[in-house]
């Protein structure tokens, strides 16, 4: 199983979730670019231009530890890149588990991603021009869960820890993608895990993802927030395990 973390997060953000796995599957945890460990140097904004460089790295994971039948456990937009990686390269995958993910944050005809442009520019702007101050606004909103404040003030911290720069061109790929045009091209059991309410993906969007996508179900968790890994991590492994019992030990 290859857990990768979404925006402002790190490796860590897995410690409550991916050892419930270690008994039946080989865990990978990483720090994309520019987030916890990763090296700095790596980061080049020519490369890190689009989500596409991320599905890269991710294969490149892949292929240096010569990974097979893989469960990838994506958060976010790496839910997304997770995807991205999967389509180019079929072969190496068994199933995705795509964590509050997001094809695209803007509306448009007939889809809602959440987002109207404004909202997105003026979320953008904000960041750009003075990141630490969004972060601490931001992130308790994103976590949810206000009467656990802990939650919130972690995922503060996280998001202060990550390079501005790298952060503020990360951001922009992300809210700008358009991914939706890969969905139908997954091949494999897919599980999007939504939680009932989330400021940054909303339960339509969860439920579009799964339907677009030829063999995937949503499992609506009694949860709030974007990140239920950290606040419902019980419920999180719960609905992994029924997925992986039933879609892939099946297959």
């Amino acid at each position: 199983m290859l857990f990768v973390h979404g925006f402002g997060c790190d490796q860590h953000m897995w410690r409550l979730v991916a050892p419930a796995f270690a008994d039946e599957h080989r865990i990978v945890t990483l720090d994309l670019v520019g987030a916890g460990g990763s090296d700095p140097a790596a980061w080049d904004p020519r490369r890190y231009d689009s989500l596409d460089a991320y599905a890269d790295d991710i294969l490149g994971v892949v292929r240096e530890l010569d990974l097979h039948d893989v469960v990838l456990v994506g958060h976010s937009v790496s839910a997304m890149t997770g995807l991205l990686a999967a389509v180019a390269e079929p072969s190496r995958f068994a199933a995705l588990v795509l964590i509050g993910p997001s094809p695209r944050y803007i509306d448009d005809d007939g889809y809602r991603g959440g987002f109207s442009a404004a909202d997105i520019e003026e979320l953008l702007a904000s960041l750009d021009s003075n990141y630490l101050g969004w972060s601490t606004a931001m992130a308790p909103v994103i976590m949810g869960n206000a009467e656990r404040p802990a939650l919130g003030e972690e995922l503060t911290a996280s998001f202060c820890r990550m390079d501005p720069e790298i952060a503020r061109q990360f951001a922009r790929v992300t809210f700008l993608s358009d991914c939706r045009d890969a969905l139908p091209e997954v091949r494999i059991p897919t599980l999007v895990l939504q939680c009932r309410e989330d400021v940054i993906a909303p339960v339509e969007v969860g439920q579009y993802v799964a339907d677009a996508i030829p063999d995937a179900r949503m499992v609506l968790l009694d949860a709030t927030g974007h990140c239920p890994h950290l606040s419902a991590p019980d419920d999180t492994i719960a609905a992994m395990r029924d997925f992986l019992g039933s879609r892939v030990g099946a297959a």
